[in-house]
């Protein structure tokens, strides 16, 4: 009775401890997971935000130094072709011209006297080609002091709108040192940012855009990509540019840095059964490939695939085991257990 007694008391003292936080279990630890949600590849429907953006843009610069002694053009401006931005002080550079000119014209004058005494044999063929070389680099020079004179006159390349004016009057500017920023007014460029995941979206058949701008809302304009970035440098997205198929540019006035919607469609028959997933979603386990599902309870089920071809830098095609909606984990899918309960990354 006694023995019984005390294993009875160690006991109560167990429980007792047990309970000794106040009742209160510690809360189980939900793992967070990035996830990716399955789409059909043959048909793929989705919006991005987009801008649209200069064709032409040309930062203008002198291939002269000095110091400028006119602005022609203000902020906003519109120009035409040829049209003179600004100007630097030419005086050094007429003086030089007028030199070369002066040395020129000598070595143009001996020229021509030479071949008069050549043709009489008053001289003798190497005395006519040491002058000939001579007047060849004095016209050079002469040409070439001719295009820096010219130079110090900075002119539009094309038509358009001056965006910004980098230089005041009587500042001294540099070789190279930007003046001002040209566009081009009208533009039939329009860039958006996609996410990396979707990437592989940009080399399917069947890809389609129609670009919806704010000021012309029940206009749908058709597009085709014109280029994207492999990569993001700086994890906000890849940045896609498209060009606008031609349209009434009368009509309708399309012009850098107007707000649009840009629609994205996949319509690849061949693809209506077919889905993908990240390659970092699947994993190997009894001979077969898995990935995990996550339920709409937030607990994980793994799901047996059948693989496709792999396309794009980083993802497979899945030919039977999941369907469109779903949503699988694409890290640390070797340390997930079956019925786990999982947070969602943004």
């Amino acid at each position: 009775m006694k023995l019984k007694a005390i294993m009875t008391g160690a006991l109560v003292a167990v429980l007792l401890a047990g309970c000794g936080s106040g009742g209160k279990a510690s809360a189980p630890v939900i793992r967070p997971v990035k996830v990716y949600r399955v789409e059909p590849l043959g048909a793929v429907d989705k919006d991005f935000a987009g801008m649209s953006t200069a064709d032409s843009v040309s930062n203008l610069a002198f291939r002269v130094s000095g110091q400028i002694i006119k602005v022609y053009v203000q902020d906003g401006q519109t120009v035409r072709q040829g049209a003179i931005i600004a100007e630097i002080d030419p005086r050094e550079y007429r003086l030089q011209m007028e030199a070369d000119k002066a040395t020129f014209l000598t070595a143009q004058s001996q020229m021509d006297r030479n071949k008069r005494l050549l043709d009489r044999q008053a001289i003798s063929r190497q005395d006519y080609e040491i002058a000939d070389a001579a007047y060849v680099r004095a016209r050079s020079a002469y040409n070439n002091s001719q295009s820096i004179l010219a130079d110090t006159k900075l002119r539009a390349p094309f038509s358009g709108a001056i965006e910004k004016m980098f230089v005041d009057n009587f500042q001294r500017v540099q070789v190279g040192e930007p003046v001002a920023r040209l566009v081009d007014p009208r533009t039939r460029t329009v860039k958006y940012t996609m996410p990396e995941t979707a990437l592989q979206m940009l080399k399917m058949p069947g890809l389609s855009f129609t670009v919806w701008f704010d000021a012309y809302q029940n206009t749908p304009f058709p597009a085709r990509l014109k280029e994207y970035m492999k990569s993001s440098t700086q994890a906000t997205g890849i940045s896609v540019a498209l060009m606008l198929e031609p349209f009434d540019e009368k009509r309708y006035d399309i012009a850098p840095g107007m707000s649009c919607t840009i629609n994205m469609k996949v319509e690849s028959p061949q693809h209506d059964t077919v889905t993908a997933v990240p390659l970092t979603a699947v994993f190997s386990r009894d001979n077969r490939e898995w990935v995990w599902i996550v339920g709409t309870d937030r607990r994980v089920k793994a799901q047996p695939v059948k693989l496709g071809q792999l396309f794009g830098s980083d993802m497979v095609m899945i030919d039977d085991g999941l369907k469109a909606g779903d949503e699988v984990v694409t890290a640390g899918v070797y340390q997930i257990v079956e019925g786990e309960e999982v947070k969602l990354l943004p």
